[in-house]
């Protein structure tokens, strides 16, 4: 049969197929940037810690600069604005680099350091968890890519991550890199205060709540500092295994609840929690009760 030049996820699944994942994902990257009329097309990977990202594969166009080699163990807080939408199985078009929003200036100066004019991206998830994102560059000129294309590039990447992420590693090619393996350290992430970045362990960050467009954080050994992102920013970022949400501006350490009171307040029908080390309660609202009570066990 042949093939529908306009079919990319027939494309991809002859390339998977028919090849070890990452020789098939280059060569996915190039046809369907070529068809997209993209300068760059790309992957990247989050480690097993998803604290970290790295670039794995790139198809540049000609006299197109190549960056595959430059974001390796990076931060997931640089991009943790595209990131917040990707863990909700969003695909993100940038249609114009140079406006991207304040939360977002980390990823702007990387996208314009590579001269990006407009970007797409699409997750890739595997059993339901964010693995990598695809997407193209457009170097030359602003781009809008159409909606039929982007559909057509969010199937190729569920073929990828049912093929890079759904096979057992045989063949050696399944080669995710875990930043704490390597080290032996405990990942860290890194808050941005006011003057300085600071390094700090998930475990050590105890609660989190809204500051307009900031976010006051709470760590285990210490008063609150503040952080110059928003909550949303966080909520993204945070793995949901260790962190809930139980109130519009409010997330905790589930790991440091250390009471849970149903029958708090004048009117004993409020809910709090309070956490290690921190006397203060912590409001719950209702939309979150349940999912707490699941979570503790209750």
């Amino acid at each position: 049969m042949r093939q529908p030049s306009h079919d990319w996820a027939y494309m991809a699944a002859a390339h998977l197929i028919g090849s070890p994942a990452n020789i098939a994902i280059a060569a996915i990257l190039e046809e369907t940037g070529k068809l997209a009329g993209a300068d760059r097309a790309w992957m990247f990977e989050y480690d097993d810690d998803f604290l970290h990202f790295r670039n794995t594969e790139e198809w540049v166009g000609k006299d197109v600069s190549s960056h595959v080699s430059d974001l390796q163990q990076t931060p997931v807080t640089m991009i943790g604005w595209l990131h917040q939408w990707l863990v909700t199985g969003k695909a993100v078009m940038i249609n114009d680099v140079a406006n991207l929003p304040r939360p977002a200036r980390a990823l702007q100066a990387e996208m314009l350091r590579q001269n990006d004019k407009s970007v797409l991206c699409v997750p890739i998830f595997h059993d339901c968890i964010l693995r990598a994102c695809i997407g193209f560059d457009a170097t030359r000129t602003k781009r809008r890519w159409p909606v039929d294309e982007i559909h057509q590039l969010a199937r190729c990447a569920r073929l990828i991550g049912i093929a890079r992420y759904g096979r057992a590693p045989v063949d050696g090619r399944r080669d995710v890199v875990a930043g704490s393996a390597l080290n032996g350290a405990e990942p860290l992430v890194h808050l941005h205060m006011p003057g300085r970045t600071r390094g700090v362990p998930l475990a050590a960050i105890v609660g989190l709540r809204s500051a307009k467009d900031y976010t006051q954080i709470w760590l285990r050994d210490e008063a609150a500092v503040l952080d110059l992102r928003p909550l949303s920013f966080w909520i993204g970022l945070l793995p949901k295994p260790n962190f809930l949400r139980i109130h519009r501006t409010t997330v905790i350490n589930i790991s440091h609840v250390t009471e849970l009171d149903r029958h708090a307040g004048p009117t004993k029908q409020a809910w709090t929690v309070r956490l290690r080390r921190f006397d203060q309660p912590w409001a719950v609202s209702r939309p979150y009760r349940q999912e707490l009570r699941s979570r503790l066990g209750i």
